[in-house]
């Protein structure tokens, strides 16, 4: 059974680099993802990864020759619907949100990052996988940065 006390949120840029095959950081991601759903981890994600997820696979990558089509990138999130607990933006979320917001400086695109957390603080997510941990290190007092090399083989692994 899944264990949702061990939940893992799972920030899009670890979705991304597990999706894109020539990624830098693809084997770790790839290795943390599957590692953590070996251990029965509750892996969730939100309705904002979603989204970053498709705005940012159908612009182009700088080490990508060319994006994915459109359609390659909805069957990945339809994929992803299927495979995490997908968190819901509400009234708790936006509640959550404007705390933060006025707890900790956190303005422009610093919200979406501050929304991530809201969302986990709602959701009762105490540990985010990311590879921006200087992003959300201001949050620190609010839940628990999963360090990915705790989980995944080193950058040149096969």
């Amino acid at each position: 059974m899944i264990s949702v006390s061990n939940a893992v949120f799972v920030d899009t840029n670890i979705l991304i680099s597990a999706y894109l095959n020539a990624a830098p950081r693809h084997v770790q991601a790839l290795h943390a993802l599957t590692s953590l759903a070996q251990q029965r981890t509750a892996l969730w994600i939100s309705r904002q990864v979603l989204r970053e997820f498709a705005v940012n696979l159908t612009r182009s990558q700088p080490y990508a020759t060319r994006p994915p089509s459109v359609r390659q990138v909805t069957a990945a999130i339809r994929y992803f619907q299927e495979h995490f607990f997908v968190a819901d933006d509400n009234q708790d979320v936006t509640g959550h949100l404007l705390s933060l917001m006025e707890h900790i400086t956190a303005g422009g695109k610093q919200v979406h990052d501050a929304n991530i957390v809201a969302m986990m603080l709602a959701n009762q997510i105490q540990r985010l996988l990311t590879f921006n941990v200087a992003d959300f290190s201001r949050f620190a007092q609010y839940v628990t940065l999963l360090p990915i090399e705790t989980l995944a083989p080193p950058n040149n692994a096969p």
